[in-house]
């Protein structure tokens, strides 16, 4: 089962990864990181086919998918 990880400190919380999650599960996240940045997040990683668009998206390279 694909598992999404993301690297909530170095995430500006550009939400380019939230547009192209084809399962809507790539969330902004209701806390900030040590720099005042929304990280993004996953709502629910149960949901996650493994597809990495959002890994891809991300200009800062922040979310690795594990398998």
């Amino acid at each position: 089962m694909p598992k999404p990880v993301f690297n909530e400190e170095r995430c500006k919380g550009c939400e380019l990864c939230t547009t192209v999650c084809p399962k809507k599960i790539v969330i902004i996240a209701n806390r900030f990181n040590s720099k005042g940045y929304r990280p993004a997040s996953c709502s629910d990683e149960s949901k996650c086919i493994g597809c990495m668009l959002c890994a891809k998206t991300c200009p800062d390279m922040v979310i690795e998918i594990h398998k």
